[in-house]
C-alpha cells in the first residue's frame, strides 16, 4: 500500500486540534511492583468502537523469583486482546488452552457465555528475572454474539500484517486498515495496530470509522500544532482526517470501529448488554458453575464482595 498524502488537518495549524474529542489521562494502579494504567472505561467515553478496557500493563521488571500470578478468574460477552512490547506472560484456560503470549503477538480469548483464565509468569521467567510491557483490551461482543461459545485463538508475529515505509511501521493486530486485513476473526467492524514512528514521521489517520482514537504508549506527537506526551488516550470526533507527527521515536496503539449496537454494562470481569446475565455470572462464579483451568485449577479469585 501507500501512505497517502495528507493535506488536513496540516501539522501546525490549532485549529484542527477541535477533531480531538477527548483526552484521557489514565488511573494508575499499583499492583505491588506493577503498575497498570486504566485508559477505558473513563468518565469520558464508556467504549471506542467495541473497545471497553484498555490496560497498559507495565512497563516492570521483576526479580529473579518474582512474577506476575493473575489466578483463575471467569469472563463473560467479552474478548480479551493482549499484546506484548517486552516479556512474557502464561495463558491458560477453561477450554484446556496453555500458550505463552510472546512481543509482537496476539492473544484473542472470546469468552461468549463464559470462561475462566490465568495469567502468570513463567518458571523459565521467574528463575533469570523478566521485565513485562504491553497493553490488554477488552471488546465488547455484539448481543448476537454474548452467548456464543468460549473460544481462543493466538496469532504469531509474522501472520499480522507489517505496513512499512516513510519512517512508519504499522502491525494490523485486529481489523482493517491502510488497505490490509488482519486474520484475526472479531464479529464487529473495528481496527486495532500498533505504530512505531521515526522522528517526523507523519501518520494519516482518515475518517473510515466513527469511533477513532490513539494510546501514546511512549515518545512525543503533535497533532495540529499541539504536543502530547505518552500515557494519553486520544478520541477523536467522527468524519475527520487526523495527521500524526512524530516529534521523537514514537509508539502508538491505533483503537476504533463502528458504534456499538448500544451501551454495556461492566461489573468486575463481566460485560453485557444484560444487568440481569451479569447477576447470573455472579452467581455462577460464587458457586463456582463456571468450568476450571485444568492445568491452574487450586487457585481462584473469588468474588467481589
Amino acid at each position: 500500500m501507500s501512505w497517502q498524502p495528507c493535506d488536513d488537518p496540516k501539522p501546525g495549524d490549532p485549529a484542527s486540534c477541535d477533531a480531538i474529542e477527548h483526552i484521557i489521562v489514565p488511573r494508575a494502579r499499583d499492583l505491588g511492583g506493577f503498575e497498570v494504567r486504566r485508559a477505558l472505561p473513563a468518565s469520558e467515553t464508556q467504549m471506542v468502537g467495541p473497545f471497553i478496557f484498555f490496560d497498559q500493563m507495565g512497563p516492570a521488571e521483576f526479580l529473579i523469583g518474582n512474577g506476575i500470578d493473575v489466578r483463575p478468574h471467569p469472563h463473560i460477552g467479552l474478548a480479551t486482546v493482549t499484546y506484548l512490547f517486552a516479556g512474557e506472560l502464561m495463558h491458560r484456560d477453561s477450554l484446556g488452552t496453555e500458550l505463552a503470549i510472546r512481543p509482537g503477538e496476539l492473544n484473542l480469548m472470546s469468552a461468549g457465555r463464559g470462561i475462566v483464565h490465568s495469567e502468570r509468569s513463567s518458571v523459565e521467567a521467574r528463575q533469570t528475572g523478566s521485565r513485562l510491557f504491553g497493553i490488554q483490551a477488552w471488546a465488547a461482543l455484539p448481543q448476537t454474539h454474548e452467548e456464543a461459545p468460549p473460544d481462543f485463538a493466538h496469532y504469531s508475529s509474522t501472520e499480522l500484517p507489517r505496513i512499512m515505509g516513510e519512517g512508519k511501521t504499522v502491525r494490523l493486530i485486529m481489523g482493517s486498515l491502510y488497505g490490509a486485513q488482519s486474520p484475526a476473526r472479531f464479529p464487529h467492524d473495528c481496527f486495532y495496530a500498533e505504530a512505531v514512528l521515526a522522528p517526523g514521521a507523519v501518520l494519516p489517520l482518515d475518517p473510515e470509522h466513527d469511533e477513532r482514537a490513539i494510546y501514546i504508549v511512549s515518545g512525543e506527537i503533535d497533532i495540529a500544532g499541539q504536543t502530547f506526551s505518552p500515557g494519553r488516550l486520544l478520541v477523536f470526533r467522527p468524519g475527520d482526517r487526523i495527521s500524526i507527527l512524530a516529534n521523537s521515536m514514537a509508539r502508538l496503539m491505533l483503537v476504533g470501529g463502528e458504534p456499538m449496537d448500544g451501551p454495556r454494562h461492566i461489573w468486575w470481569n463481566f460485560v453485557s448488554s444484560s444487568n440481569d446475565r451479569i447477576a447470573a455470572a455472579k452467581a455462577d462464579w460464587k458457586a463456582r458453575r463456571f468450568s476450571p483451568v485444568p492445568a491452574d485449577g487450586e487457585e481462584f479469585i473469588p468474588l467481589p464482595e
